[in-house]
């Protein structure tokens, strides 16, 4: 599939697109779970321009919430708890045991967590507002810094 790059605040963003212009991934430098680059068809940075714009008014603190064409390609489960995290409000966070809870299934506290880890869509599917039970903030694809950085941006530019 073919694919831009961009720079952002967190470092260089690799967006990835479907034959039909959807985002299918979007992945930071040495992210954890990121495919293998030959793995990526041609590069081609004028590809989502939308994405490129929306990503540009979150980290400039205009933006809240993207209204993007997404692909999410994983399985049902996967797929579930990806969506599910679209729910969670800018500049707050949940735990993984509450989204297992939102989803039904109150026990799958861990696999909620497999599944959030395996998130090919950062940034736009917040996986980054999901800590621990305790708050404390476990891991996260794109490194703890970065998650504390999304975190941190979203708090400050957030009206409570």
């Amino acid at each position: 599939m073919p694919y831009a790059v961009i720079d952002s605040p967190v470092g260089p963003l690799t967006l990835v697109s479907s034959f039909d212009g959807e985002l299918t991934g979007l992945y930071m430098d040495q992210q954890r779970h990121r495919p293998a680059q030959g793995l990526f068809g041609d590069r081609d940075d004028s590809l989502l321009p939308q994405v490129a714009v929306q990503l540009e008014e979150y980290f400039a603190g205009r933006r809240t919430r993207f209204d993007l064409p997404l692909k999410l390609i994983g399985t049902a489960f996967q797929q579930e708890v990806w969506t599910a995290l679209l729910d969670i409000p800018y500049g707050r966070t949940t735990t993984y045991g509450e989204l297992a809870e939102r989803l039904g299934k109150p026990r799958a506290a861990r696999a909620v967590g497999l599944a959030n880890g395996r998130n090919p869509i950062g940034i736009v599917v917040p996986c980054h507002r999901v800590v621990g039970s305790t708050g404390s903030l476990t891991g996260y694809g794109g490194g703890l810094d970065r998650k504390q950085h999304l975190l941190s941006h979203e708090r400050q530019n957030t009206l409570f």
